[in-house]
């Protein structure tokens, strides 16, 4: 037998247990998840009846669901707005060539070593309004920043995206200051020689290099932040009136807390979509460039 077939049928070997894994326990799950959403499977009882597109009318015909979309939308702007600027401002940093840099970086780096669940539950006590934050403040003479935090519906959502920014910015720093790291010194050198400011340098020259980091870094904090629900659940869970509910704690409680499993599956399905939207234009993005390429 030639080697070239060998080879082949040995790669053929190798990949067929990966292939059929990911086709049976991602896209086959992925597939029953959507049977069961257009189904009648809303009781302890399994009922796989067809029920066409009821269950997604009933959803997002509950005023729940719909703040779930809506606290999601709030949570996933400020979200990524905020470890974007974090991450970037704290890459500018760090790129001085500080001195004890490595601790620093290792510092911001930390709360990624911690799970949304600890996350959650820390900083549901810190911010706490007779504990935590508020007792601090007290302490200080600085009464007057006292806030309620997640415990009023006005504020409660922001306190959740506190948490996770707090967690995730040491990320987006990494990422820009790898690209920081990237960027050759000549170049720089070449426009303050033009006569560029240092903000110009930002403005026109770096900012505009980092844009693949930035489109990488929103992919990413962008799928966390459309399918959260550890750090929620954890936190807040669904807050006062529902105020900082998202359609994971939705489905969760949907599913194995009502036994709800088409409309469940249904809140599935849409989460699913909402992180399609954010991740197909970015792989179909990747894939022309490599073409192109």
């Amino acid at each position: 037998m030639p080697r070239l077939n060998r080879d082949r049928i040995l790669a053929v070997a190798v990949l067929t247990p990966s292939v059929a894994a990911v086709g049976i326990f991602v896209y086959g799950f992925i597939g029953w998840t959507v049977y069961v959403s257009l189904s009648q499977w809303n009781s302890f009882v399994p009922d796989l009846s067809f029920a066409g597109l009821q269950n997604y009318g009933t959803l997002f015909a509950t005023v729940r669901f719909q703040a779930d979309l809506r606290n999601t939308l709030i949570f996933t702007v400020t979200f990524l707005a905020a470890c974007l600027l974090i991450g970037f401002l704290l890459a500018v940093l760090l790129d001085q060539r500080v001195r004890g840099e490595s601790l620093f970086r290792n510092i911001f780096l930390f709360p990624m070593a911690i799970s949304f669940i600890v996350t959650g539950t820390a900083w549901q006590w810190l911010l706490n309004p007779s504990t935590g934050v508020n007792l601090l403040f007290e302490s200080l003479g600085l009464g007057a920043l006292r806030s309620p935090w997640y415990t009023e519906p006005r504020t409660a959502i922001f306190s959740v995206v506190l948490a996770a920014t707090w967690q995730l910015s040491g990320f987006t720093m990494a990422m820009y200051l790898a690209g920081l790291r990237g960027i050759p010194e000549e170049l720089m050198e070449a426009a303050r020689m033009d006569g560029a400011s240092e903000w110009q340098l930002y403005r026109h020259v770096i900012v505009p290099l980092l844009h693949p980091v930035t489109l990488s870094a929103v992919i990413v904090l962008g799928h966390i932040s459309l399918k959260i629900f550890d750090l929620v659940f954890a936190m807040t869970g669904s807050g006062p009136a529902f105020s900082t509910d998202v359609p994971g704690v939705f489905m969760f409680e949907t599913t194995f807390r009502g036994n709800r499993f088409a409309e469940g599956a249904g809140i599935a399905v849409i989460m699913l979509a909402l992180v399609a939207v954010l991740i197909v234009p970015y792989l179909w993005y990747g894939t022309r460039t490599a073409a192109e390429a």
